[in-house]
Protein backbone atom coordinates (compact mmCIF):
# COMPACT_ATOMS: atom_id res chain seq x y z
CA UNK A 1 0.00 0.00 0.00
CA UNK A 2 0.92 3.36 -0.62
CA UNK A 3 0.13 5.01 3.01
CA UNK A 4 -1.26 3.84 5.56
CA UNK A 5 -5.17 5.04 7.54
CA UNK A 6 -4.66 6.52 10.91
CA UNK A 7 -7.45 8.15 12.68
CA UNK A 8 -9.03 9.26 9.38
CA UNK A 9 -6.26 10.29 7.85
CA UNK A 10 -4.67 9.35 4.83
CA UNK A 11 -0.58 8.89 5.12
CA UNK A 12 1.61 8.38 2.38
CA UNK A 13 5.09 7.54 3.37
CA UNK A 14 6.59 11.01 2.75
CA UNK A 15 4.03 12.16 5.50
CA UNK A 16 4.57 9.90 7.76
CA UNK A 17 8.52 10.28 7.35
CA UNK A 18 7.87 13.81 7.80
CA UNK A 19 5.74 13.24 11.04
CA UNK A 20 8.65 10.98 12.43
CA UNK A 21 11.04 13.59 12.21
CA UNK A 22 8.70 16.18 13.64
CA UNK A 23 7.85 13.64 16.31
CA UNK A 24 11.70 13.01 16.76
CA UNK A 25 12.81 16.93 17.02
CA UNK A 26 10.07 17.08 19.69
CA UNK A 27 11.34 14.34 21.68
CA UNK A 28 14.83 15.96 21.55
CA UNK A 29 14.07 19.38 22.45
CA UNK A 30 12.62 17.64 25.83
CA UNK A 31 15.40 15.78 26.11
CA UNK A 32 17.79 18.53 26.00
CA UNK A 33 15.58 20.99 28.10
CA UNK A 34 15.83 18.00 31.13
CA UNK A 35 19.77 18.17 30.34
CA UNK A 36 20.16 21.76 31.02
CA UNK A 37 18.79 20.68 34.62
CA UNK A 38 21.84 18.58 34.68
CA UNK A 39 24.17 18.44 33.11
CA UNK A 40 25.53 18.96 29.13
CA UNK A 41 25.72 15.23 28.36
CA UNK A 42 22.78 14.06 29.79
CA UNK A 43 20.33 12.13 27.86
CA UNK A 44 17.58 9.45 27.31
CA UNK A 45 17.74 6.91 30.46
CA UNK A 46 19.67 3.77 29.65
CA UNK A 47 17.81 0.64 28.93
CA UNK A 48 18.90 -2.80 27.34
CA UNK A 49 18.96 -1.78 23.90
CA UNK A 50 22.26 -0.66 22.83
CA UNK A 51 22.32 2.35 20.26
CA UNK A 52 24.19 0.85 16.63
CA UNK A 53 26.79 3.01 15.63
CA UNK A 54 28.06 2.35 12.05
CA UNK A 55 31.49 4.03 11.52
CA UNK A 56 33.86 5.10 8.58
CA UNK A 57 35.61 6.76 11.27
CA UNK A 58 38.36 4.71 13.11
CA UNK A 59 38.69 3.45 16.70
CA UNK A 60 40.87 5.34 18.03
CA UNK A 61 38.76 8.13 17.98
CA UNK A 62 35.41 6.47 18.43
CA UNK A 63 35.94 3.97 21.02
CA UNK A 64 37.06 6.63 23.67
CA UNK A 65 33.83 9.37 22.63
CA UNK A 66 32.10 5.94 23.04
CA UNK A 67 33.20 5.43 26.03
CA UNK A 68 32.74 8.67 27.11
CA UNK A 69 28.91 9.41 26.01
CA UNK A 70 28.24 5.75 27.94
CA UNK A 71 29.84 7.09 31.37
CA UNK A 72 27.92 10.32 30.70
CA UNK A 73 24.72 8.28 29.87
CA UNK A 74 24.51 5.12 30.95
CA UNK A 75 23.36 4.54 27.37
CA UNK A 76 25.71 1.40 25.48
CA UNK A 77 26.90 1.40 22.11
CA UNK A 78 27.73 -0.45 19.77
CA UNK A 79 30.21 -0.06 16.85
CA UNK A 80 29.96 -1.32 13.31
CA UNK A 81 33.37 -0.43 11.76
CA UNK A 82 34.33 -0.30 8.21
CA UNK A 83 34.72 1.62 5.07
CA UNK A 84 32.32 4.22 4.14
CA UNK A 85 31.64 2.33 0.80
CA UNK A 86 31.31 -1.07 2.83
CA UNK A 87 29.04 0.73 5.46
CA UNK A 88 26.85 2.56 2.41
CA UNK A 89 26.58 -0.98 0.54
CA UNK A 90 25.61 -2.58 4.15
CA UNK A 91 23.01 -0.36 4.86
CA UNK A 92 21.19 -0.33 1.04
CA UNK A 93 21.88 -4.28 1.20
CA UNK A 94 19.91 -4.67 4.57
CA UNK A 95 17.36 -2.39 4.06
CA UNK A 96 14.65 -1.58 6.70
CA UNK A 97 16.19 -5.15 8.74
CA UNK A 98 19.12 -2.70 9.18
CA UNK A 99 19.93 -3.09 12.99
CA UNK A 100 21.48 0.86 12.87
CA UNK A 101 20.73 3.92 14.00
CA UNK A 102 23.40 5.88 13.36
CA UNK A 103 25.73 6.83 10.23
CA UNK A 104 29.11 8.32 11.53
CA UNK A 105 31.05 8.87 8.42
CA UNK A 106 34.32 9.82 7.31
CA UNK A 107 33.54 12.03 4.12
CA UNK A 108 31.21 14.47 3.53
CA UNK A 109 30.74 12.13 -0.18
CA UNK A 110 29.70 9.45 1.92
CA UNK A 111 26.85 11.40 3.92
CA UNK A 112 25.96 12.92 1.09
CA UNK A 113 25.30 9.66 -0.51
CA UNK A 114 23.38 8.56 1.98
CA UNK A 115 21.09 11.14 2.14
CA UNK A 116 20.56 11.26 -1.72
CA UNK A 117 19.57 7.24 -1.54
CA UNK A 118 17.04 8.26 1.07
CA UNK A 119 19.05 6.13 4.37
CA UNK A 120 19.26 9.75 6.65
CA UNK A 121 16.36 11.32 8.18
CA UNK A 122 16.31 15.29 8.87
CA UNK A 123 18.37 16.60 11.41
CA UNK A 124 16.14 19.08 14.30
CA UNK A 125 17.46 22.63 14.20
CA UNK A 126 18.53 22.50 17.75
CA UNK A 127 21.34 19.66 16.44
CA UNK A 128 22.31 21.79 13.48
CA UNK A 129 22.44 24.79 15.42
CA UNK A 130 25.68 23.64 17.31
CA UNK A 131 28.20 23.53 14.44
CA UNK A 132 29.65 27.19 13.55
CA UNK A 133 30.10 25.90 10.38
CA UNK A 134 29.81 23.30 7.29
CA UNK A 135 26.73 22.25 8.10
CA UNK A 136 25.00 21.30 4.95
CA UNK A 137 22.19 22.53 2.84
CA UNK A 138 20.04 19.39 3.17
CA UNK A 139 20.11 19.05 6.93
CA UNK A 140 20.35 15.10 6.62
CA UNK A 141 23.48 14.97 8.50
CA UNK A 142 25.60 16.87 11.32
CA UNK A 143 29.35 18.44 10.93
CA UNK A 144 31.47 17.17 13.43
CA UNK A 145 34.78 17.77 12.44
CA UNK A 146 37.11 19.31 9.56
CA UNK A 147 40.50 18.77 7.38
CA UNK A 148 42.17 20.36 4.82
CA UNK A 149 43.95 19.29 1.85
CA UNK A 150 47.79 20.36 1.94
CA UNK A 151 50.73 19.38 -0.12
CA UNK A 152 53.29 17.64 1.89
CA UNK A 153 56.71 17.81 1.24
CA UNK A 154 60.45 17.08 2.61
CA UNK A 155 61.35 19.98 3.44
CA UNK A 156 65.07 18.88 3.18
CA UNK A 157 64.47 18.44 -0.55
CA UNK A 158 62.80 20.83 -1.70
CA UNK A 159 61.74 24.76 -0.72
CA UNK A 160 58.27 25.84 -0.41
CA UNK A 161 58.83 28.33 -3.09
CA UNK A 162 59.76 25.63 -5.29
CA UNK A 163 56.29 24.30 -4.91
CA UNK A 164 53.95 25.07 -6.87
CA UNK A 165 50.31 27.81 -5.98
CA UNK A 166 47.55 25.31 -7.26
CA UNK A 167 47.00 21.83 -7.35
CA UNK A 168 46.21 22.19 -11.33
CA UNK A 169 49.72 23.00 -11.95
CA UNK A 170 51.63 19.43 -10.57
CA UNK A 171 51.35 18.30 -14.05
CA UNK A 172 53.21 20.82 -15.43
CA UNK A 173 55.81 20.08 -12.79
CA UNK A 174 58.62 17.57 -14.47
CA UNK A 175 60.58 17.62 -11.46
CA UNK A 176 58.43 15.45 -9.56
CA UNK A 177 58.73 12.81 -11.90
CA UNK A 178 58.65 9.82 -10.11
CA UNK A 179 58.72 11.74 -6.54
CA UNK A 180 54.82 12.41 -5.96
CA UNK A 181 52.68 10.43 -3.95
CA UNK A 182 49.09 10.37 -4.17
CA UNK A 183 46.18 8.04 -2.80
CA UNK A 184 43.85 6.97 -5.36
CA UNK A 185 41.81 4.42 -3.52
CA UNK A 186 41.58 6.64 -0.37
CA UNK A 187 38.06 8.10 0.28
CA UNK A 188 39.41 11.92 1.24
CA UNK A 189 41.67 11.54 -2.18
CA UNK A 190 37.88 10.40 -3.89
CA UNK A 191 36.43 13.47 -2.17
CA UNK A 192 38.82 15.62 -3.04
CA UNK A 193 38.28 14.74 -6.77
CA UNK A 194 34.79 15.04 -6.45
CA UNK A 195 35.27 18.25 -5.50
CA UNK A 196 37.81 18.89 -9.04
CA UNK A 197 34.96 17.87 -10.90
CA UNK A 198 32.81 19.95 -9.38
CA UNK A 199 34.93 22.93 -9.58
CA UNK A 200 36.91 22.46 -12.54
CA UNK A 201 34.53 20.62 -14.88
CA UNK A 202 35.21 16.90 -15.70
CA UNK A 203 36.68 17.23 -18.41
CA UNK A 204 39.83 19.24 -16.65
CA UNK A 205 39.64 16.66 -13.92
CA UNK A 206 40.20 13.71 -16.41
CA UNK A 207 43.29 15.85 -17.93
CA UNK A 208 44.64 16.56 -14.25
CA UNK A 209 44.60 12.92 -13.45
CA UNK A 210 46.19 11.84 -16.99
CA UNK A 211 48.78 14.86 -16.48
CA UNK A 212 49.91 13.47 -12.92
CA UNK A 213 49.83 9.74 -14.07
CA UNK A 214 52.35 11.07 -16.40
CA UNK A 215 54.64 11.78 -14.00
CA UNK A 216 55.37 8.04 -12.69
CA UNK A 217 53.58 9.47 -9.34
CA UNK A 218 53.46 6.08 -6.66
CA UNK A 219 50.52 5.40 -5.18
CA UNK A 220 49.40 4.52 -1.39
CA UNK A 221 46.62 2.76 0.24
CA UNK A 222 46.36 5.28 2.82
CA UNK A 223 48.16 8.83 3.61
CA UNK A 224 49.94 7.17 6.62
CA UNK A 225 52.28 4.84 4.55
CA UNK A 226 52.47 7.42 1.78
CA UNK A 227 53.96 9.76 4.26
CA UNK A 228 55.95 6.99 6.02
CA UNK A 229 57.50 6.37 2.61
CA UNK A 230 58.04 10.56 2.42
CA UNK A 231 60.39 10.14 5.55
CA UNK A 232 62.32 7.19 3.88
CA UNK A 233 63.23 9.23 0.84
CA UNK A 234 61.12 7.51 -1.74
CA UNK A 235 59.19 10.59 -2.64
CA UNK A 236 59.62 14.46 -2.13
CA UNK A 237 55.86 15.88 -2.12
CA UNK A 238 52.29 13.80 -1.34
CA UNK A 239 48.56 14.91 -1.66
CA UNK A 240 47.16 14.55 1.93
CA UNK A 241 45.26 15.72 4.77
CA UNK A 242 46.83 18.05 7.35
CA UNK A 243 46.08 16.17 10.53
CA UNK A 244 48.67 13.27 9.04
CA UNK A 245 51.23 15.75 8.97
CA UNK A 246 50.73 17.14 12.34
CA UNK A 247 50.70 13.53 13.91
CA UNK A 248 53.83 12.80 12.55
CA UNK A 249 55.49 15.96 13.93
CA UNK A 250 53.99 16.33 17.05
CA UNK A 251 53.16 12.92 18.55
CA UNK A 252 51.41 9.46 17.46
CA UNK A 253 52.15 5.90 16.70
CA UNK A 254 53.56 7.18 13.01
CA UNK A 255 56.49 9.66 14.39
CA UNK A 256 59.14 7.81 12.68
CA UNK A 257 61.71 10.74 14.51
CA UNK A 258 62.32 13.57 16.78
CA UNK A 259 62.96 15.57 13.51
CA UNK A 260 60.71 14.10 10.76
CA UNK A 261 61.38 15.54 6.83
CA UNK A 262 58.00 16.50 6.23
CA UNK A 263 55.56 19.93 6.14
CA UNK A 264 52.93 21.45 5.02
CA UNK A 265 52.69 23.60 2.09
CA UNK A 266 49.19 25.29 1.26
CA UNK A 267 48.04 26.58 -2.31
CA UNK A 268 47.05 30.28 -2.64
CA UNK A 269 43.57 30.91 -1.13
CA UNK A 270 40.33 29.73 -2.94
CA UNK A 271 42.10 26.53 -4.77
CA UNK A 272 40.77 23.45 -4.87
CA UNK A 273 44.10 22.02 -3.42
CA UNK A 274 42.87 23.68 -0.26
CA UNK A 275 39.66 21.88 0.08
CA UNK A 276 37.89 21.07 3.25
CA UNK A 277 37.15 18.00 4.28
CA UNK A 278 34.30 17.33 6.64
CA UNK A 279 33.37 14.08 8.64
CA UNK A 280 29.64 14.20 9.79
CA UNK A 281 27.10 12.03 11.28
CA UNK A 282 23.24 11.24 10.51
CA UNK A 283 20.49 9.99 12.26
CA UNK A 284 19.05 6.71 10.11
CA UNK A 285 15.41 6.50 9.45
CA UNK A 286 15.60 2.81 9.82
CA UNK A 287 16.61 3.52 13.73
CA UNK A 288 14.08 2.04 15.94
CA UNK A 289 15.80 4.81 18.97
CA UNK A 290 16.30 8.50 17.57
CA UNK A 291 16.48 9.90 20.83
CA UNK A 292 19.38 7.90 21.74
CA UNK A 293 20.84 8.58 18.36
CA UNK A 294 20.19 12.34 18.50
CA UNK A 295 21.80 12.52 22.05
CA UNK A 296 25.01 10.95 20.85
CA UNK A 297 25.36 13.39 17.47
CA UNK A 298 24.98 15.99 20.62
CA UNK A 299 27.46 15.09 22.90
CA UNK A 300 29.72 14.37 19.86
CA UNK A 301 29.70 18.45 19.57
CA UNK A 302 30.08 19.28 23.38
CA UNK A 303 32.89 21.06 23.93
CA UNK A 304 34.84 18.41 25.69
CA UNK A 305 33.95 15.50 22.35
CA UNK A 306 35.31 18.36 19.80
CA UNK A 307 38.65 19.42 21.55
CA UNK A 308 39.03 15.59 22.08
CA UNK A 309 39.33 15.21 18.57
CA UNK A 310 41.61 18.10 17.71
CA UNK A 311 44.31 16.89 20.31
CA UNK A 312 43.85 12.86 19.54
CA UNK A 313 43.47 13.19 15.51
CA UNK A 314 44.36 16.86 15.40
CA UNK A 315 41.48 17.66 13.46
CA UNK A 316 39.45 21.03 13.54
CA UNK A 317 36.61 21.18 15.81
CA UNK A 318 33.46 22.71 14.10
CA UNK A 319 32.49 24.29 17.69
CA UNK A 320 34.66 27.43 17.40
CA UNK A 321 34.78 27.53 20.95
CA UNK A 322 36.33 24.05 21.78
CA UNK A 323 40.33 24.12 23.01
CA UNK A 324 42.52 23.23 20.03
CA UNK A 325 45.72 22.66 20.38
CA UNK A 326 48.23 26.16 19.65
CA UNK A 327 50.81 24.17 16.80
CA UNK A 328 47.11 24.13 14.48
CA UNK A 329 46.91 26.94 11.48
CA UNK A 330 43.97 28.87 12.96
CA UNK A 331 40.55 27.96 12.56
CA UNK A 332 39.61 31.22 10.17
CA UNK A 333 42.99 31.00 8.43
CA UNK A 334 42.75 27.54 6.91
CA UNK A 335 38.98 27.86 6.27
CA UNK A 336 39.38 31.29 3.87
CA UNK A 337 42.40 29.08 1.93
CA UNK A 338 39.65 26.90 0.89
CA UNK A 339 37.57 27.12 -1.77
CA UNK A 340 33.57 28.17 -1.18
CA UNK A 341 31.50 25.01 -1.14
CA UNK A 342 28.62 23.38 -0.42
CA UNK A 343 29.17 19.83 0.78
CA UNK A 344 26.13 17.94 -0.92
CA UNK A 345 28.01 18.35 -4.37
CA UNK A 346 29.90 15.76 -3.13
CA UNK A 347 27.14 13.12 -3.47
CA UNK A 348 28.09 11.82 -6.63
CA UNK A 349 30.83 9.83 -6.15
CA UNK A 350 29.87 7.50 -8.49
CA UNK A 351 31.00 9.35 -11.05
CA UNK A 352 34.43 9.50 -9.18
CA UNK A 353 34.16 6.11 -9.14
CA UNK A 354 33.95 5.90 -12.82
CA UNK A 355 36.47 8.49 -13.91
CA UNK A 356 39.34 6.55 -11.65
CA UNK A 357 38.36 3.30 -13.09
CA UNK A 358 38.58 4.63 -16.50
CA UNK A 359 42.08 5.75 -15.55
CA UNK A 360 43.30 2.45 -14.27
CA UNK A 361 43.33 3.52 -10.42
CA UNK A 362 40.98 1.48 -9.09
Amino acid sequence: MAGCVLSGLNLNSQSIREMRSLLTALALSFILALAACTSETDGPEADGEPLVVYSGRKSVLVDPLVEQFTAATGIAVEVRYGSDAELLAALQEEGDASPADLFWGNTAGALSAAGEAGLLTSLPDSILSKPDSYAPSSGLWAPITVRFRVMAYDPSRVTPEFLPTSVMEIPNNEAFRGQIGWTPTYSSFQDFITAMVEIQGEEATREWIEGVKALEPKAYPSNTPMLEAMMAGEITVGLTNHYYILRVLYGSDENLGSDPPVASHHFAAGDTGNLALVTGAGLLNTSSQPDKALAFISYLLTQDAQAFAAETVREYPVVRSAAVPDYLLPFDEAAALGPEFDFERLRNLERTLDLLREQGLL
